[in-house]
This record gives structure tokens, C-alpha cells and sequence, in this order.
């Protein structure tokens, strides 16, 4: 078994997910006692959510390809971030490190093709929903992605930020979002994509009556995969 890098904190809810759902898929596999080798990395997200609000990703991308070194450095095999927005820096993070770096567009673009769908629709924060980083990567995989419209891209981010990242799960902003869901579907929506790793902690996939990928999940199972393979 391969030792999994996790390069957390962004936030600490989500990053806690991984780490469940991490040695869940290795007990699983494996059985009886067995675990998954882990070294996490979890960082202080407070200053690296500011440099978001002042489009600083060249500061971000520093802090955190440091930080995939120091991983690599500890003994990680393999490196995964536990974050969708925090992709953005993926090209400075890979370049700082030797040993594979799992992408979790990838995961997700081969999820969904698995799934028979094609116009996703991706819930996320504003950045990753706005920037083309994301997009342009489903797109290359030969998905055509939605996002929703302006006013519930601000209001996504607020329930993400405010809420789901602080450890807030409002019944309120869960209808919210499945109203987000409703009107994506109308525009042509096939699927879904919980594309920030805190929204499976709002929404699950049986709440929705189309093809689901929530990242989080799909990334771990790329992780455990590489590192069993």
C-alpha cells in the first residue's frame, strides 16, 4: 500500500470526510483491521480564503506547493488536495512535487461518463464556478458543464463560506440549493456535480432525482485505487 498525501484544511470539515471516507474504501478493500497509510497536511484556510477575495492564486499556489513538499518530503507516495477551488493552483503543486498527483476533475469528469452523463450541472463556490480552470477540464473530457445563474452562484458561496465550511448545516440553505437543482435541470441539466467538497455534507445524492457526483467521494476512490494498485 501506497502512503496518500492529503493536503487538508480547506476546510477542516471537508478535509475530515477524506479522511473517513479514505479508510472506509482501504477497510473495504482489505478487510479486517486495515487502514489507510496516511500523512495529512492540514493548513489554516483563514489566510488562504483572504488571498481568494484579492485574487492573490499566484500566493496561494506558493503556499501550497510548499506544502505538497513537505508531504513528499514526510514519506507521501502519492498526493491528493482535499479541496475543488484550491485546483486552480494544480500546475504549481504538481511542478513542486515527483511523486503522482491525482487531480480531482479527473476523478469526477471519469465518474460522470461512468454514469451516462454529459450536461453537468456544477455547484461549487463562485471561483471554481466563474474561473475557467474547472470547466475548461470537463470540457476537455468531453463534458459540457452548467453552472447556475448569478444570483445563486453569490448565493452558493455565502452557504458554503458562512455555512457549510464553518460546520453550519441550515435545512433552509439545503432547499435552496435543490431549488439551484431544479432550475439547472430545466436548462438542460443531465447530472449533478457537488463540486466542493463540503456540499455532500448539505446535500446527498438520493435528495436528487439525477446522476450525482460528489468529488469528495469520487477522489477518495481514485486515491485508494492508485494506492493499491
Amino acid at each position: 500500500m501506497r502512503t496518500i498525501g492529503v493536503l487538508g484544511g480547506m476546510s477542516a470539515e471537508s478535509t475530515a470526510v477524506y479522511y473517513r471516507e479514505l479508510n472506509r474504501l482501504v477497510r473495504e478493500r482489505l478487510g479486517g483491521l486495515h487502514s489507510a497509510e496516511l500523512l495529512i497536511r492540514s493548513v489554516d484556510f483563514a489566510p488562504i480564503a483572504e488571498l481568494q477575495t484579492q485574487d492573490r492564486w499566484d500566493e496561494t499556489g506558493a503556499l501550497l506547493a510548499e506544502a505538497a513538499r513537505r508531504l513528499e518530503a514526510a514519506g507521501a507516495e502519492l498526493v491528493i488536495l482535499a479541496a475543488n477551488t484550491m485546483h486552480l493552483n494544480a500546475d504549481a503543486i504538481e511542478a513542486a512535487i515527483s511523486v503522482p498527483f491525482l487531480h480531482i476533475v479527473d476523478a469526477t469528469a471519469a465518474a460522470l461518463k461512468a454514469r451516462g452523463a454529459a450536461r453537468p450541472l456544477l455547484l461549487a463556490t463562485r471561483f471554481t464556478m466563474e474561473k475557467p480552470f474547472y470547466a475548461e477540464r470537463l470540457t476537455a473530457a468531453g463534458l459540457a458543464p452548467l453552472v447556475p445563474d448569478a444570483p445563486d452562484r453569490a448565493r452558493l458561496q455565502s452557504i458554503i463560506y458562512d455555512e457549510l465550511c464553518q460546520g453550519v448545516i441550515a435545512p433552509e440553505s439545503k432547499a435552496r440549493v435543490l431549488e439551484m437543482v431544479a432550475r439547472g435541470v430545466a436548462a438542460g441539466a443531465d447530472s449533478v456535480i457537488f463540486g466542493c467538497t463540503e456540499i455532500g455534507l448539505l446535500l446527498a445524492p438520493e435528495d436528487i432525482d439525477a446522476p450525482v457526483v460528489d468529488t469528495a467521494l469520487v477522489h477518495c476512490e481514485a486515491a485508494v485505487a492508485a494506492a493499491l494498485g
